[in-house]
């Protein structure tokens, strides 16, 4: 059987462009912002290892997948950052991006876009999960670096509470991690106690 590899190198090269989307998250030790595509490694890596430590009855094959086409829209839409005002459309842009990547010639991944909707619409076990580690690193990466980014933007103790409360219903052991670290980042002056 012979196969055309043009299409399928052209597609790897779209999937490399994720590489080029930058953060607002600062890698941990680093000087630098991470992109989304370092952020997609990782979140994967975390949801397998959060899913293990918590011993869930969930399918880690669906976590990781869910986890690598996480960010696939922002190859073309971009980061929203968590504390934009102009997060509410932001989905649908991105939505139009898997959209293209799951139509290129070179994609063999039959249900790239049905992937990337269940973990947009978070109502699997594997989805809420990776909605509540996607919250976790970056929060994390705030405690890291002494609040860097939340410090340089400015964000509002209310803020990181808001975008951190679902996680209690499910996952009630780490939301009580973040709020500790809620506390911790406000006696330190990294959060703004408002």
């Amino acid at each position: 059987m012979s196969i055309n590899l043009e299409p399928i190198t052209q597609f790897l090269l779209e999937l490399d462009a994720l590489k080029l989307t930058d953060r607002r998250t600062y890698v941990y030790g680093g000087d630098r912002v991470e992109n989304s595509a370092e952020h997609s490694w990782q979140l994967a890596m975390a949801c397998w290892s959060i899913s293990r430590s918590f011993d869930l009855e969930l399918s880690e094959e669906k976590l990781i997948k869910l986890a690598l086409v996480h960010d696939l829209g922002e190859i073309d839409a971009g980061d929203t950052f968590l504390y934009s005002d102009n997060r509410s459309d932001a989905h649908l842009a991105e939505r139009v991006g898997v959209k293209r990547l799951a139509d290129h010639p070179g994609n063999a991944i039959s249900n790239l876009t049905e992937l990337w909707d269940e973990q947009e619409e978070g109502e699997s076990r594997e989805a809420k999960l990776l909605k509540a580690v996607d919250r976790l690193l970056p929060f994390l990466h705030n405690i890291g670096s002494e609040g860097r980014t939340w410090r340089e933007l400015k964000i509002k103790k209310s803020q990181v509470v808001e975008a951190h409360a679902f996680i209690v219903d499910e996952f009630p052991q780490i939301h009580a991690w973040i709020e500790s670290n809620i506390d911790l980042a406000i006696r330190e002056g990294w959060l703004i106690d408002a």
